[in-house]
């Protein structure tokens, strides 16, 4: 397969998971991360490292022109949790972080990438999102706040990307057990809350980006095969 695929937050979790299986189906991959563990991800399959701060346009920017003009696939996995929980108490720098990571980060990777697309007419493109971006969850409202900014940003742009031949969805996941949820691992399993492993979200990602219809939201959640969410009709 003669194809590229850019994936962010891929030095570890979800993206690294995701990244290998790409790199198994034939894809030449570009691995982006802050963490400058991702270039052991990028020897491990053979793909290429880069290392910057999503949060600004130029590491997407740069991401885009290692893949080149074989650039075919672009997952957007790249995201954080929020320390801060009340809106009264937050610290505004950790505030713009988050934001820049799980919203600003989607955005900066769409404006990098869907150029070299459109001049081929094609592309598939697959947004990490989560249940958060369905639901309200009280546990981290500003996490939750981003998740329903990209789940917004793909409903408004699925339609329009697929009359020019791109595809765009998201995968909407529970709690996965990554780098993100280290530190509240054993409080969720003294809990008996389930959590899916990076490659059961991984193989989501796989399967939106080769069979899914523009516009899908998969659920995937522990115990249960993986699931398009149907948004409510407005009354």
């Amino acid at each position: 397969m003669d194809a590229t695929a850019v994936i962010t937050g891929a030095a570890g979790g979800i993206g690294a998971a995701t990244a290998r299986r790409l790199s198994r189906s034939g894809l030449r991959c570009v691995v982006v991360d802050r963490n400058p563990a991702v270039r052991d991800v990028a020897d491990e399959i053979g793909g290429i490292a880069v290392v910057g701060d999503l949060t600004r346009p130029e590491t997407s920017v740069r991401a885009v022109d290692a893949a080149g003009e074989d650039l075919d696939v672009l997952v957007l996995n790249a995201g954080m949790n929020s320390v801060d929980k009340d809106p009264a108490t937050l610290d505004v720098e950790r505030y713009h972080t988050v934001v820049g990571v799980n919203q600003h980060a989607v955005v900066w990777g769409l404006r990098a990438a869907l150029p070299t697309m459109r001049r081929h007419g094609r592309g598939s493109i697959t947004v990490t999102a989560s249940l958060a971006a369905l639901h309200g969850v009280e546990q981290d409202p500003i996490y939750t706040m981003t998740k329903h900014a990209v789940i917004g940003l793909v409903r408004a742009l699925s339609g329009p990307l697929a009359r020019e031949g791109i595809t765009m969805s998201a995968v909407c996941p529970g709690l996965v057990d990554t780098p993100l949820t280290a530190g509240a691992r054993e409080r969720f399993r003294a809990a008996g809350v389930p959590m899916l492993g990076a490659d059961a979200v991984a193989a989501a990602i796989e399967s939106t980006l080769w069979d899914a219809p523009a516009g899908t939201e998969l659920v995937v959640g522990p115990g249960i095969p993986p699931t398009p969410y149907v948004a409510a009709g407005l009354p």
